[in-house]
């Protein structure tokens, strides 16, 4: 019998090195593609911002590191540019949400319009049965369907970013370290002797790398600056946009002492766009960052839609302790998700993920955000 064929999305780092000595273990017939899609110099060149430093997001570092593992590993290395798509499909997206004052998750969309499409989409062209990625998330195929389930490392879970992805998506898809914890990831790759074994995670959205996030966005998006007020309206400093900023942030605001106020921290508690005001507030639970209750829309769900009379668990931002919450499902694919105690810093343009257990059902970006009958000023 002819072994199934994989196709790993190989990164150059250390989980998925390991995916190709699992892959291996359970017997498959395994190859790799290495994705760039970013191309730092073009697109800088095509905004006119030609002076970004181009060695940010080290790229062909990646591309090196993981033809090594490819050599170690003895197998095939395919190298595949999807900088077009990410750009149409990822980082116009993540322009737009900004423009709308929200806070986008590039990652998410990254993974279903280039991980579990585009590079679907070209594995497939090379004979694959199934695509794989390092992602620390599980799969349970079925002879009709299939179900994604968190990862064992409960503190490495990406569940939350593969929200977006489709059935058809996950029936061809393996995530090999998905019942491995990243200890015991380190401990394969280093019995093994992995170039990676050693290599430092990575952080952070690629196309921003360790580039300062303000600097960076300054480049793409004109900074409209403004007021910094309190909710009574009380205007105490300047902001430099309201994209610069997100729900519950405490660094950057530069608000001096103040006779009129304590010296408790200030957190940013709202944005009004209509007036391009940044709305602040004193205490990390400042009550004007509580809600109970959201509406969020492009829902999506990865089998079976969630029942509307059942508690579920929610995480609303990555590694965020469950909520447990229900659903109403509302016309035009969106929905209300209620919280059964109320939650801080519910962010637009984040996503909320649905969880029964240990099953991801799915999720959908939020849009508003409220606390009783009171819309928050997100």
């Amino acid at each position: 019998m002819d072994k199934k064929k994989v196709i790993l999305g190989l990164s150059g780092g250390v989980d998925s090195s390991v995916a190709i000595i699992e892959l291996k273990k359970q017997g498959y017939d395994v190859e790799a593609m290495f994705m760039r899609n970013w191309d730092s110099a073009t697109n800088n060149d095509i905004l006119g911002n030609p002076d970004l430093n181009d060695d940010i997001c080290p790229q062909e570092k990646d591309y090196n590191d993981a033809l090594e593992v490819a050599k170690e590993c003895n197998i095939k290395l395919h190298r595949v540019d999807f900088i077009s798509e990410y750009w149409d499909n990822v980082f116009t997206y993540f322009l737009d949400e900004y423009k709308k004052g929200r806070t986008p998750n590039p990652d998410i969309m990254c993974n279903k319009y280039i991980k579990f499409d585009a590079f679907m989409k070209e594995a497939i062209k090379l004979g694959a049965d199934y695509i794989a990625m390092g992602h620390y998330a599980r799969v349970k195929h079925f002879n009709d369907h299939s179900i994604m389930l968190r990862g064992v490392d409960s503190n490495k879970d990406q569940t939350y970013f593969l929200c977006m992805l489709r059935q058809e998506q996950l029936r061809k898809a393996l995530f090999p370290v998905g019942d491995l914890t990243k200890q015991e990831v380190r401990k394969i790759a280093l019995e093994n002797n992995l170039y990676t074994a050693k290599k430092k995670d990575s952080t952070g959205i690629c196309f921003i790398g360790e580039r300062n996030f303000k600097a960076f966005l300054q480049n793409y998006l004109p900074a409209k600056p403004g007021k910094m007020v309190t909710l009574d309206g009380k205007e105490i400093g300047k902001h430099d946009g309201l994209m610069y900023y997100t729900i519950g942030q405490r660094k950057g605001l530069g608000i001096g002492g103040s006779h009129d106020y304590n010296n408790e921290a200030w957190f940013v508690i709202g944005k009004n766009l209509a007036k391009n005001e940044l709305l602040v507030g004193q205490g990390i639970d400042n009550p004007y960052l509580y809600s109970d209750h959201c509406f969020a829309e492009d829902c999506n769900w990865i089998y079976e839609k969630p029942l509307e009379n059942k508690v579920y668990q929610a995480k609303f931002r990555y590694r965020q302790a469950d909520i447990e919450v229900m659903i109403k499902h509302l016309p035009d694919n969106k929905m209300e998700v209620k919280y059964l105690v109320p939650v801080r810093a519910v962010t637009p343009g984040q996503a909320v993920v649905i969880y029964d257990g240990e099953v991801c059902l799915g999720g959908a970006i939020i849009s508003e955000v409220y606390m009783k009958e009171e819309k928050r000023l997100y």
